[in-house]
């Protein structure tokens, strides 16, 4: 979905801060083989996810993993298919990639993730950037198709699962901060918006079992890490019945579920659809201090018939609905969003009613975006892509404009407000400054004291503000 891209041109934060690629830390394997793999992520917190998979994967193979691309012998590179902007990107990275097999003869390259289905003809026959093609549902595949490559053959798989959850798997937590750490509870989506290509490269909806899902969060609080975010294309839409009691575990139920393995470990979740949020989801929210008070709710567009267009199943007056349950049992709940402006056929009044819808929300951030056809959806096949991308990115701008007043004046009210503060790190600006979220999901940038360190809560006094980020002090 696009519920989860990188922004345009960087004009938005996203969740993840590692959006233009992440090389993970240095580890050692209890199977040393001499052989280093070097791993780059793009696109949404999935994929992010995935590449822990896959690292594990490979340190099960005796591989130990490098920050340096240049002394890897295998060279991964996992992709998102979402804007054609994240392709391209990847094609410059591959044509870097390569010139080092003129120095390292041997050395292989692998593309996994959603440009891999979609694109393996042209990576592997048109363009021969790559030795490996892996889609996201046949990473156990990877030790098998590295072994082909090694002997010359060009190893491919991109076969999508109707099972496949990486559910037994431990993902290995690299290039974390210790503190926050992702957990995988389904994969695929059966929303099939007009739009998005993901049902297309991620295959069908399916939940990971609950246990596993237990037992990783409880393996993260026993090492410390404070904060969990539960993952999928759909959260909301998870089930799971157990196959002997034949009892179905909804998303409201898991999500009581990790906030009870320690009410000390955050939990985030990301990413929900309208349509299937539910009363009792709110209720979990409300009802548990380590549930974080922020829904990431994706609009797309403010207008009802652009969104019948984009087959997102509610309209506008179905979501100002949804958004007034939602303050109405968690007043102090924060909403983000996702829009897109230049839909196919969207019009000057279309465009206001999602900016209109910006006002109506209160989002305290957006993740934005102007419209990119992807060849096989829907949309692609059905609609002409008939808006300018001039007017786009006017729109699009507008948009921005919008959301950052918004957020602007969502943070200051804020001040004067005391908030309980996860450390995560030192500030971008100053190794003077901690840097951490606040439960609505608000950066909180602070001076550091003697006492305080990385993963701790502390109590911060809000003093000042801009449209993303609060200042303040501890207390």
């Amino acid at each position: 979905m696009y519920d989860d891209n990188p922004t345009i041109n960087q004009l938005t934060q996203k969740i993840d801060p590692k959006l233009q690629g992440q090389a993970f830390d240095d580890q050692k394997s209890s199977s040393d083989t001499g052989k280093q793999f070097y791993i780059e992520s793009y696109g949404c917190a999935m994929n992010f996810s995935d590449s822990e998979i896959v690292a594990s994967i490979l340190a099960e193979e005796g591989y130990t993993s490098t920050r340096t691309w240049q002394e890897a012998d295998l060279i991964l590179i996992n992709t998102c298919s979402i804007r054609e902007k994240a392709e391209t990107t990847v094609r410059h990275r591959l044509a870097n990639f390569n010139n080092i097999k003129k120095k390292r003869p041997g050395t292989l390259i692998g593309v996994l993730g959603c440009m891999a289905e979609r694109l393996k003809s042209k990576f592997l026959e048109e363009e021969k950037l790559v030795d490996i093609v892996l889609g996201p549902d046949a990473y156990r595949d990877l030790p098998n198709l590295i072994r082909r490559a090694e002997d010359g053959d060009k190893g491919v798989n991109v076969l999508l699962s109707r099972e496949e959850t990486y559910a037994e798997l431990s993902p290995l937590r690299l290039g974390t901060n210790g503190i926050s750490a992702y957990i995988s509870i389904m994969r695929g989506c059966d929303n099939m918006c007009s739009f998005c290509v993901v049902p297309f490269t991620r295959g069908r909806e399916r939940s990971r079992d609950t246990m596993s899902i237990i037992a990783e969060a409880k393996d993260l609080s026993d090492r410390g890490y404070k904060e969990v975010t539960l993952l999928g294309q759909n959260v909301d839409s998870y089930s799971w019945t157990h196959p002997e009691t034949e009892e179905t575990v909804s998303f409201a139920q898991l999500l009581v579920m990790v906030a009870e393995v320690d009410p000390n470990m955050r939990v985030r979740f990301s990413t929900s659809h309208p349509k299937d949020i539910t009363d009792e989801v709110l209720y979990a929210i409300r009802d548990h201090h380590n549930i974080c008070k922020y829904i990431h709710l994706p609009i797309q567009s403010g207008n009802s018939r652009v969104l019948k267009l984009m087959n997102r199943t509610y309209d506008r007056e179905w979501y100002t609905q949804k958004v007034d349950r939602i303050y109405e049992v968690i007043p102090d709940c924060a909403i983000s969003s996702d829009m897109i402006t230049g839909f196919c056929s969207e019009t000057e009044a279309e465009h206001e009613d999602t900016i209109s819808m910006i006002h109506y929300a209160k989002y305290t951030m957006s993740y934005m975006f102007y419209y990119s056809e992807r060849p096989g959806t829907l949309a692609a096949r059905k609609y002409e892509d008939d808006i300018s991308l001039e007017v786009k990115k006017r729109r699009l701008s507008e948009v921005i404009r919008v959301q950052n007043q918004i957020s602007y004046e969502s943070n200051k009210r804020d001040i004067g407000q005391i908030f309980e503060v996860l450390i995560e790190g030192n500030s971008k600006k100053s190794e003077e400054e901690y840097k951490g979220r606040n439960t609505q999901f608000k950066m909180v940038v602070f001076p550091k004291n003697e006492t305080s360190k990385p993963g701790d809560y502390v109590n911060v006094k809000i003093e000042s503000v801009t449209s993303g980020t609060l200042r303040g002090v501890i207390v």
